[in-house]
């Protein structure tokens, strides 16, 4: 058969791209959020933001500053003002904590722009962060001071921004957690 006759074929690499030139451990997949994980984080944070400031908003209407009611067992609804951070810390750096706040909400923008589509739960995470953060930065900014309700007690008392920002950070943590722990999975050998 000659040469000229012989049909084409195509040039297919097992384990390589589409263009079947690059082996896929070095194709790189966009990470830059998309408009559903803008959707996600903004639903999550514009929720935790508006829960937020009804509660101050509602506890702030009901209760005078310094009045307590018993909820159950160790918690109570408790009006105070917090200059600090969550859960009291750094009381009286106010100023500061207001600057900080707005570079890490900043922050937090910047990174999901250009990672939103690294991990699935990174929408939700970061939503819950920035909406917490949002939320007590509002305050911060209206009155210098947050308002905080939810008194177990024990614990300084804290309002739902802190628990939002909590929750977020503990999301992340997991994540990461798992994340780390998948790869090792995946490399043992049958048998090990």
């Amino acid at each position: 058969m000659n040469d000229v006759d012989a049909p084409e074929t195509a040039d297919v690499r097992v384990g390589s791209a589409t263009d079947g030139r690059a082996p896929v451990s070095v194709v790189h997949r966009s990470l830059i959020a998309r408009p559903t994980h803008w959707l996600g984080l903004g639903l999550i944070a514009g929720s935790a933001i508006l829960a937020d400031q009804l509660t101050k908003t509602l506890i702030s209407n009901r209760l005078d500053l310094g009045e307590s009611v018993h909820i159950f067992g160790p918690f109570y609804l408790h009006h105070v003002k917090n200059s600090g951070i969550a859960f009291g810390f750094f009381q009286g750096a106010a100023s500061i904590v207001t600057i900080l706040t707005a570079v890490a909400v900043v922050w937090m923008f910047i990174y999901f722009a250009r990672s939103g589509a690294k991990h699935p739960v990174l929408p939700v995470a970061l939503g819950f962060l920035i909406g917490g953060s949002i939320a007590n930065l509002v305050d911060r900014l209206r009155s210098g001071k947050v308002t905080d309700f939810i008194d177990p007690q024990h614990w300084p008392a804290f309002n739902l921004a802190d628990a939002f920002i909590t929750v977020g950070v503990i999301i992340l943590l997991a994540s990461l957690a798992a994340a780390e722990r998948r790869p090792r999975l995946a490399s043992r050998r049958p048998g090990e």
